[in-house]
């Protein structure tokens, strides 16, 4: 389980251009409307296909990171992933996959924002490959994928060619605006950490 203390700790990794050379800045950055209302319940799905015979598996999670409304770009609050849920359930993975075996999408995260504590102001997700089965990049999965949707909505869909040389990769931003309605911003960001380093990282403003 990774927690915010752990998060902070480790050697600093780097946010990768399509070329795999470090760099500053972003790297596919929309704004993506949440309406008048705000986003309410909100779903992270993704899809990738398992490796082939003998291979070791390959082994990709959702991870969401919660920050303070006072600080929005500090230390996370608390981390969500495959072994950790939120302190009241508002965001918590639904479907989990170690191998990517499945039809569709094997692995869920929902994010009821509408529940979410006013204390919290900014939420990123991204995606990490887990490396104990040696190095791999999104360039090394097949038929990866993540949507983001509300309801039948789709918000946000990308197959990672844009970060091909990232071991991992912010997704989305959902920040609440003036009126406390949460808003959603495309992140697409690669970056060369583990899955602990980068849920350190993958909130920063500049990599």
């Amino acid at each position: 389980m990774l927690t915010a203390t752990q998060a902070s700790k480790g050697r600093r990794g780097h946010i990768l251009d399509r070329a795999g050379r470090s760099r500053g800045g972003s790297q596919g950055e929309q704004q993506v409307s949440g309406g008048t209302q705000g986003l309410g319940k909100v779903e992270v799905r993704l899809k990738w296909d398992p490796s082939a015979y003998g291979e070791p598996p390959r082994h990709l999670d959702i991870i969401a990171t919660t920050y303070p409304a006072d600080d929005p770009y500090g230390r996370p609050a608390y981390v969500v992933h495959y072994d950790s849920r939120s302190p009241d359930g508002t965001i918590n993975m639904s479907r989990h996959s170690r191998t990517g075996m499945g039809f569709g999408f094997v692995e869920v995260m929902v994010m009821e924002f509408d529940r979410l504590s006013p204390v919290y102001g900014r939420v990123v997700v991204g995606v990490a490959i887990h490396q104990d089965g040696g190095p791999r990049t999104f360039g090394d999965i097949s038929n990866a994928g993540v949507v983001v949707v509300e309801g039948y909505r789709q918000l946000i869909a990308d197959d990672f060619a844009r970060v091909a040389d990232a071991t991992a990769a912010t997704v989305a931003e959902f920040t609440r605006d003036s009126t406390g309605a949460w808003q959603l911003r495309e992140m697409v960001r690669g970056f060369d950490s583990d899955p602990v380093l980068f849920t350190a990282e993958m909130g920063s403003r500049q990599h």
